[in-house]
């Protein structure tokens, strides 16, 4: 079998991918982050190009009619995406590369890298337990849960198009499962 080195993991907001993309940037060796193109204002802390390439709305907008994003997406009014030039960077090199992108830039990104994509869905234990994830953080409004939230639901019901799913009901043991995961799909058979 062919290893594929694009590990793509979606999950509803609060559902735990970010803390297993960075468990697996952290233990499997040479593996890179894919950092994605938004024109969502920065938040506190982020830093240009390591946690996104924040790009005005027409910059992005420029990037999808010249083809230079292997997916996109407007999420909540922002634009998010893939930027085709470090996807294939990656592949050319041999990188494991990491994406942390929603249920539909995963799915693009399989159609567009069909032998080279894992997808990885990383579910809440349940909607309750979302919720009870996204008022602890403390960053949404409420009507930002009820949209989060809402979206979740669509999330969840396109699992069955991945992969592989872990349900995050225990944090050590999904990083568990997770890197399991990752080490089988990159390894050649």
């Amino acid at each position: 079998m062919h290893p594929r080195r694009l590990i793509v993991l979606s999950a509803p907001s609060g559902a735990g991918k970010t803390t297993v993309a960075r468990y697996l940037l952290e233990t499997i060796p040479g593996a890179v982050f894919s950092v994605s193109a938004t024109t969502r204002p920065r938040r506190n802390g982020e830093i240009d190009g390591r946690d996104y390439h924040f790009l005005s709305r027409e910059e992005f907008e420029r990037k999808i009619a010249q083809g230079e994003l292997v997916e996109y997406e407007e999420i909540f009014g922002n634009y998010y995406g893939t930027l085709r030039s470090a996807t294939e960077d990656a592949l050319r090199r041999g990188s494991v590369m990491i994406f942390d992108v929603d249920v539909k830039g995963a799915l693009s990104l399989k159609r567009a890298y069909p032998d080279d994509t894992f997808l990885l869905f990383i579910a809440p234990p349940s909607l309750e337990e979302l919720e009870r994830r996204l008022r602890h953080r403390g960053t949404e409004t409420e009507e930002q849960i009820r949209r989060r939230l809402e979206r979740a639901a669509m999330e969840m019901s396109y699992r069955d198009q991945f992969d592989a799913t872990i349900v995050n009901d225990d944090l050590a043991r999904t990083l568990e499962q997770a890197q399991a995961l990752v080490m089988e799909a990159i390894s050649e058979h």
